[in-house]
């Protein structure tokens, strides 16, 4: 790709680019050097399973290497047993080494499901972070002032709320900043989060006598309830270790507006060709997309024929309505679930239909009152015209 072409797909959906002018004036740089741009995203291992909100990420780093970029997968295997305080108003217990380094090992099996691993170089910060000194230490920290930290929103938060930092949260971003010393990073990308800690990489690198980095932030991608960001608290996550099925019907489940957020954050196909698609269409290709990234081919195929299949697409029109509900103890009263959706005006209603052989899920009529739903997926018809796919959540 030339420069503009890769400023294009390596744009998409950022919230910021620092400096102004930065990626293209680095993009540049590299062409002109004859050089892949050394691209840096840390990764603190605080949990052993990924779902897609962590992969946005992933997807600009990909995007990265497809334009022949230097990939530096970093494992903040030191800064997980700081904690990292970002968005807390308490102080974050740190991981064990023991924690760390089983999360650490569980993300490299998962994220070679979206980077290319030949073309990944895959990084620990105790490389450096584990032989420096207190002395070292010492003198990192001298490179940020009081003020500079608590400029930093949560910390602001905190001191002005009466609520405690601990001196080693004030480590958090000097060290995140300092890998990028160590690394010689062109490019950081994070969340948006993570743009005090970003920046100061920027800084560090200048007090060292290197030319600082580009910073790109990302946005954290919202959950299937399309409100609150993806989250496996929430229960509003598309985990990447989910089996093919669950993932394809959680997919059909989000919003119009939450699949094109989802096509752009979490793919390069083009969005106006995306848009020009029936949305029911498009849906099922992005489910089926996302299947085959950490699926493979067949497994994105096979789920999409097994939901229409499901969902009988000769009966069922295009613009279905879609809902997640949580569980209780594993399970839906059927009749809730059609009264909470506005399927029905009454329980009583709901019971009555049942009775009268006018309800089915997933194309199987209901004959009890009392039939509860599972986990996962399901088609819920009541009468002739009214329809609700559903996903159930624990």
């Amino acid at each position: 790709m030339d420069i503009q072409q890769q400023l294009a797909l390596l744009s998409r959906g950022t919230l910021e680019v620092l400096p102004k002018g930065g990626l293209e004036a680095k993009l540049t740089l590299a062409a002109k050097e004859n050089r892949p741009l050394r691209v840096k995203a840390g990764f603190d291992p605080t949990a052993p399973d990924l779902h897609l909100g962590h992969t946005v990420l992933l997807e600009k780093l990909r995007q990265f290497q497809q334009c022949g970029h230097q990939v530096v997968f970093l494992i903040g295997d030191f800064t997980g047993m700081i904690g990292d305080p970002t968005g807390k108003n308490e102080t974050r217990p740190p991981l064990t080494q023991e924690e760390v380094l089983v999360n650490a090992e569980t993300y490299k099996q998962q994220v070679f499901k979206v980077l290319d691993e030949a073309k990944t170089e895959v990084r620990f910060n105790s490389e450096w972070f584990g032989n420096m000194s207190a002395a070292d230490m010492i003198a990192l920290a001298g490179k940020a002032t009081v003020a500079r930290m608590l400029e930093r929103d949560d910390f602001e938060k905190r001191y002005k709320g009466g609520q405690s930092i601990a001196i080693h949260e004030f480590l958090y971003p000097l060290v995140q900043g300092y890998d990028s010393v160590a690394l010689e990073a062109d490019i950081e990308l994070g969340g948006n989060d993570q743009k005090f800690n970003l920046l100061m990489g920027r800084q560090l690198q200048e007090s060292h006598g290197k030319m600082p980095q580009v910073v790109m932030t990302m946005p954290l991608l919202e959950g299937l309830d399309g409100v609150n960001k993806m989250s496996k608290s929430l229960n509003n996550y598309v985990g990447i270790e989910d089996a093919p099925g669950n993932q394809f019907g959680k997919l059909m489940s989000a919003s119009d507006d939450l699949m094109y957020r989802y096509y752009e954050l979490l793919t390069d196909v083009d969005l106006d060709g995306v848009k020009a698609m029936h949305p029911m269409e498009a849906k099922k290709q992005l489910a089926s997309l996302i299947v085959a990234r950490f699926h493979g081919e067949d497994a994105g195929v096979s789920a999409r024929k097994s939901f229409e299949k499901q969902f009988a697409k000769k009966e069922v029109p295009d613009d279905i309505p879609m809902a997640t509900m949580t569980s209780e103890n594993g399970e839906l009263w059927l009749v809730k679930v059609m009264n909470e959706a506005g399927m029905i005006q009454s329980n009583g209603e709901g019971i009555r239909l049942i009775k009268q052989g006018a309800v089915s899920v997933d194309g199987k009529k209901v004959t009890d009152k009392d039939f509860t739903l599972g986990l996962g997926s399901h088609l819920i018809k009541c009468g002739k015209r009214r329809f609700l796919q559903l996903e159930v959540v624990a």
